[in-house]
């Protein structure tokens, strides 16, 4: 066999980092996004960091049991070659004897030829062991496993299957100006292949994924990639002409385009504490060509309250993303059961302290990307209870599920990721 080229095993050990980075607490986006601006975007890369990470449990749960002792914080490069080998033996095809050759020679691209005779045995004995962890088969943490088994009895090996594929790549098209149909067939005359979806009226979902940036139309803002379960927001809360409208938590910015679109005769101010985010909600919003209506506001609502009132409230509240793994598969690594409570004080919070910048007969969309019911329904039912002028105003999707306050969608309805949704109106 002959060797592998020297940058192909570059490629691997770039991987590799992103990998231990994440295994060291980092944000896939994060860590992928730093080995862009230092190397540059490159496919094979990014395919091997991501399906590793999505794969990292069971992974994990294989070569765990046959390590004499972990990994140092230093060597976490060393594991994620060996994950990334398993990875590509058991998932991408690639023939076992090929992952354990290229998995020991791209020890030398680390700096750490010395690795060579652990990652060819530890690589050998996984492929030859089965996983003893009792959760391992589902690919996710046992506590997030309990949680859903709980919540979601007929469904919950459905949301673990749709959270270990890929998620599709779905956009929004601006139909204020241009007809979805119109831009379908841009997109056909560049020989990009997509589709319509069936349930979300500006969404657009394509055949495989390609550089956004390329795309017929995005520099110019027609088009902003948003799943098509997100693309409720902004219709649900529906702002009128005229109303004042505040998008609470509102970086990216997905949303906040998305209200200024369907209603630009509303004004929107568009709030997150965070300056970096910041920074990608004001590029959102310029390249939307929206901000002749839309004030963007570095402030920490947690902190500090808004003065002011607002005919309309987007609270798309910060929560365990659980809805969202298959585009961010590290939360199976990252998400510890013990965030839930912070996260729950958190939601209560911004509901009770956003509530006061309600207008009497004004309406609050309280979103979350969680499938849990105690960020979710839980969440809303106790502050309704506690709060005498505040009532649920029911809606109807054509897709998820009906709860006693709200309306979650799962992973994989209708091809869409996993949101919760509650329609609350304050009594004038």
């Amino acid at each position: 066999m002959s060797p592998r080229p020297r940058h192909a095993l570059t490629l691997r050990a770039r991987s590799a980092r992103i990998i231990a980075r994440v295994l060291a607490g980092y944000a896939l986006d994060r860590a992928r996004d730093e080995d862009r601006a230092r190397y540059g975007r490159h496919g094979l890369v990014e395919e091997l960091a991501i399906g590793t990470i999505r794969y990292a449990p069971r992974l994990l749960a294989r070569v765990g049991p046959l390590q004499k002792q972990p990994f140092r914080p230093a060597d976490r490069d060393l594991e994620a070659l060996i994950l990334m080998g398993l990875y590509q033996a058991l998932f991408m095809d690639t023939p076992a004897a090929v992952a354990v050759s290229e998995a020991v020679a791209a020890t030398e691209a680390l700096g750490k030829p010395w690795g060579k005779g652990a990652a060819n045995a530890l690589l050998r004995a996984a492929l030859a062991a089965e996983s003893a962890e009792p959760y391992a088969g589902y690919n996710h943490p046992d506590w997030l496993v309990d949680r859903l088994r709980a919540a979601w009895p007929q469904a919950w090996r459905a949301v673990l299957a749709a959270n270990d594929e890929r998620a599709p790549l779905t956009l929004r098209v601006d139909i204020g100006r241009v007809a979805r149909a119109d831009y379908l067939k841009q997109l056909a005359d560049a020989g990009i292949m997509a589709e319509a979806h069936p349930l979300a009226l500006a969404a657009v979902v394509l055949a495989q994924g390609t550089q956004v940036a390329g795309l017929p139309g995005f520099s110019e803002g027609l088009v902003s990639v948003q799943d098509a379960g997100a693309q409720w927001a902004a219709p649900l809360l529906a702002p009128q002409p005229g109303d004042i409208v505040l998008d609470a938590c509102a970086a990216p910015g997905g949303k906040t385009g998305h209200l200024a679109q369907i209603a630009p005769e509303a004004r929107v101010m568009a709030v997150d504490s965070d300056p970096a985010r910041v920074m990608r909600l004001q590029e959102t919003v310029a390249r939307l060509q929206c901000g002749a209506h839309v004030q963007v506001v570095t402030h920490d609502l947690t902190a500090d309250p808004l003065t002011g009132r607002f005919q309309r409230i987007l609270l798309d509240a910060p929560c365990s993303a659980t809805g969202v793994i298959r585009r961010h598969p590290d939360i199976k690594l990252n998400r510890r059961v013990t965030d839930l409570p912070p996260l729950r004080a958190i939601q209560a919070q911004l509901l009770d302290r956003l509530w006061q910048n309600l207008a009497p007969g004004g309406t609050m969309m309280y979103v979350t990307c969680s499938v849990l019911p105690e960020e979710n329904e839980d969440q809303v039912a106790d502050f309704l209870a506690r709060t005498p002028d505040a009532s649920e105003h029911p809606f109807w999707l054509p897709a998820g599920h009906k709860r006693r306050v709200g309306w979650q969608l799962l992973p994989g309805d209708a091809g869409m990721d996993g949101f919760y949704y509650a329609r609350l109106v304050r009594r004038g």
